[in-house]
């Protein structure tokens, strides 16, 4: 059986080293898994519940539910912004979020991670993404994690995935992801 993994990323920037690792996971997904890196959360407006109206809801939104209705879990991937989450991520996590109780991630497998220039990683970001995502509704993986550090560093002239150590990694985070939509998808 195949599982469809959604990769959300909270950088716009086109050489964004958050992006880089989705490129990365896209790649190294492994049989019996794709991964498709969303392309269009710069064109979702700010959740507004007077322009959530069924039968008019911004189309750039309803892509992003169809895609995440159709994924059977999440990899999202996010840079550190002052300490938090980037506004692109936590907006698409509100879209996905409604309608209240019936949103997108509906109890399915997500992963958070991701790089920042900081000594940590962005790990703070990565736990407001984790308890936002929990409440609306993802089933959030606690012990699998990426957080890589130094990323203006480390990934000035490699790209993640020809980093040995990040490439591991990554492809160690994406079969237990897979593992465990598998079991959600068998239940």
């Amino acid at each position: 059986m195949s599982v469809r993994i959604l990769a959300l990323v909270g950088s716009l920037r086109a050489g964004s080293h958050n992006r880089q690792l989705a490129e990365a996971a896209v790649k190294l997904a492994p049989e019996g898994a794709e991964v498709e890196l969303f392309e269009g959360l710069v064109d979702i407006p700010f959740y507004n519940e007077d322009i959530d109206v069924e039968g008019s809801v911004p189309a750039a939104a309803a892509k992003l539910r169809a895609a995440a209705q159709s994924a059977d879990a999440f990899l999202l991937f996010t840079p550190e912004y002052n300490g938090t989450i980037p506004a692109v991520l936590k907006n698409a996590i509100d879209w996905l979020s409604r309608p209240y109780g019936a949103g997108a991630f509906g109890g399915k497998p997500v992963v958070v991670g991701g790089t920042a220039f900081g000594q940590y990683g962005g790990v703070w970001a990565q736990d407001e993404v984790r308890k936002s995502v929990g409440i609306a509704g993802g089933k959030v993986i606690e012990d699998v994690k990426i957080s890589i550090p130094a990323s203006l560093t480390r990934f000035a002239e490699t790209h993640p995935v020809d980093d040995a150590e990040v490439a591991a990694q990554l492809s160690e985070i994406i079969s237990r992801l897979h593992g465990h939509a598998g079991e959600t998808v068998a239940a």
